[in-house]
């Protein structure tokens, strides 16, 4: 039997070995080119009720609790082979100064099971690995030889990005626009907390939503290609201190930040063009949010919920993209 399961594994080539230990979520991830499928586990890290994330000391301790877990399951769970190439997403931007203790956890995995098993170890960012996620989820990784615009919009980032062929990155990008101060989902989870949702709490805000009676509309605050957020929180403060409906109020939250995304992408456009457009990121999961955007344009591109949270999908991704641009 053993044998016999040995040889089922060993059809299955080549496959992808993927890990992201971001600040959020323990994630493992497992691409077979042949079939182009993936194969995940993730877990979310442990925040106590009422909190708004972890120290980087936890999620690291959390993470080297919980990664064994996600590589037993992913392999327990599947009929699969051993990995021809292993990634680890090592920070969180190609850009000079982009670290986070956190991402230790997966890089150091990475590079160990690669030595042992003797094959190709490579590293690359979470914004990326965010991205290639929803490249292979749209069914549109061919645009990794073209230009387009990317939003990578999370707890971490609101980020509008130009993003081009590369080589040694696969992409080379550079910004359009971001955040001048709060993140949508730092935003989201604020207003969700004030609430009392739990943290992260973008999928409890968006069922929320749903039961509003009220529509808003909104006046992004846009400075340039730049956006800035902070003023949501506090107007959804003061809806909450004048009694408006939770509902409502998190309708209110999903319009600006769905307001607030359309503005840089007009302002985007205007820069470069109207270049294919691909949303990543954890906020990008919401159904209301994405159906105002798509509303708005057309040739847009986006993750399935599954691949637009933490994940390392787009990281196995790479490796396939390293392991065959090398050959």
């Amino acid at each position: 039997m053993q044998e016999r399961l040995r040889m089922e594994r060993n059809l299955k080539m080549p496959e992808f070995l993927g890990i992201d230990t971001s600040n959020y979520t323990t994630s493992a991830a497992v691409y077979v080119s042949e079939e182009n499928k993936i194969y995940q586990e993730k877990k979310l890290l442990p925040v106590k009720k009422g909190e708004l994330g972890l120290r980087q000391s936890d999620a690291v301790f959390h993470h080297t609790r919980q990664l064994p877990e996600m590589i037993d399951r992913l392999f327990g769970e599947n009929t699969l082979g051993s990995p021809c190439a292993v990634t680890a997403s090592a920070r969180p931007r190609n850009a000079e100064g982009s670290y986070m203790p956190c991402f230790l956890c997966g890089e150091g995995f990475a590079r160990s099971y690669g030595a042992i098993e003797k094959i190709p170890v490579y590293d690359t960012s979470h914004q990326i690995g965010h991205i290639l996620a929803a490249l292979y989820s749209a069914d549109r990784l061919d645009l990794v030889s073209q230009r387009f615009i990317a939003f990578h919009v999370s707890g971490g980032t609101t980020d509008c990005l130009f993003c081009e062929p590369d080589k040694e990155n696969i992409l080379n990008i550079s910004g359009i626009g971001t955040s001048l101060d709060l993140k949508a989902g730092q935003a989201i989870d604020r207003v969700g907390v004030m609430l009392g949702l739990d943290f992260p709490c973008g999928r409890e805000l968006e069922k929320l939503s749903e039961k509003a009676d009220k529509s808003f509309r909104v006046k992004s605050v846009i400075k340039g290609t730049d956006c800035c957020l902070s003023g949501l929180e506090n107007k959804c403060r003061a809806m909450m201190d004048s009694g408006e409906k939770p509902e409502n109020i998190a309708r209110y939250c999903l319009d600006f930040v769905a307001g607030t995304v359309i503005s840089m992408t007009d302002a985007a456009m205007k820069l470069h063009g109207e270049l294919p457009l691909v949303f990543a990121g954890g906020v990008m999961s919401d159904m209301y949010i994405r159906r105002q955007i798509t509303k708005k344009f057309g040739n847009t591109f986006f993750a399935a919920p599954e691949f637009s949270c933490d994940n390392a999908a787009g990281t196995a991704v790479f490796g396939y993209l390293k392991y065959f641009g090398e050959k």
